[in-house]
Order: structure tokens, then C-alpha cells, then sequence
């Protein structure tokens, strides 16, 4: 019963996180309001694609624990990066420190680049299921920089 109770931490607790973030930011939103860069998704794609890469990461770091029990760096790093994340939307849109959001959001990038390395020596699976959610902090990253400069 243990393991599989851990199994369903690994796999939805970064939907979990994700829920709890939306739900303390949900009525500071301003999304629409802003002006958006080229490119910019409309409002509707977030909540989406957002519930599929938390589900990629939480799959991605079950099959690195199904391989590797052991608490050990890839762990601080996944957790580590996982906070970031959730800080990034709090930065953003509760506190409206786009600025600061921008920097965050690099640290972040940077962070999921380091772990998806760090998979790619233990667990490719991990690393290859952790692409998306890199490739869409990186538009992310590009939607931060644009709305800063345009706001």
C-alpha cells in the first residue's frame, strides 16, 4: 500500500502544486488585459497545456523513482524546480513584478535544463518526457520578456 501511495505522490504532485498556484492566483489574472506579444496563446490554452505537462513531469519522475529509490540530487533539483515554477506564476500575476518574473523564469529555464540533462544519465525516459514542459517554459520565457517590454 506504501508504494502505491508514493507512486500517486510521484505522479500528480505536480498537479497538485500546479492546482493549489491556480487557485491562489485566480483572481489576479490579467492575462487578457495585457498587451501580448506575436504569438501569444489565447487565455483558454494555459489551463490545458498546463495539466498535460504536470502530468508528463509527474510521470517522468515516477519512472526515475521506479529506478532509483534513493534520495539524491535529481530529487533536490526536481522539487527545487518545481517551487520555481509555482513561484513564477505568483510573481507574475499576484504580485505583478514582471521583472522579476522574467529573471525567475530563467532560473527556471536553466533548472529544467539541468535536470533533463541530469535524467538523460540515469532515466532517458524521464529526460525525453521533460521536453515539452522545457520547450513551453522557453515560449513562456519568450510571452514574459514581450509583455514586459509592451506593458
Amino acid at each position: 500500500m506504501k508504494k502505491f501511495l508514493t507512486s500517486l505522490f510521484y505522479l500528480f504532485f505536480p498537479l497538485f502544486i500546479g492546482g493549489i498556484v491556480a487557485f491562489l492566483i485566480k483572481d489576479s489574472i490579467d492575462y487578457s488585459s495585457l498587451v501580448q506579444p506575436v504569438l501569444a496563446p489565447p487565455k483558454i490554452l494555459f489551463p490545458i497545456a498546463w495539466t498535460i505537462l504536470y502530468l508528463l513531469m509527474g510521470i517522468s519522475y515516477f519512472f526515475y523513482k521506479r529506478d532509483y529509490e534513493e534520495n539524491d540530487f535529481v530529487d533536490v533539483l526536481y522539487f527545487v524546480q518545481l517551487i520555481v515554477n509555482a513561484l513564477w506564476s505568483i510573481i507574475f500575476f499576484l504580485w505583478k513584478a514582471r521583472f522579476i518574473a522574467i529573471l525567475w523564469i530563467i532560473l527556471l529555464d536553466v533548472l529544467v535544463i539541468f535536470l533533463i540533462y541530469l535524467f538523460l544519465q540515469r532515466k532517458k525516459i524521464s529526460a525525453y518526457l521533460n521536453i515539452p514542459y522545457l520547450l513551453w517554459i522557453l515560449f513562456a520565457t519568450y510571452l514574459t520578456i514581450g509583455i514586459y517590454i509592451l506593458n
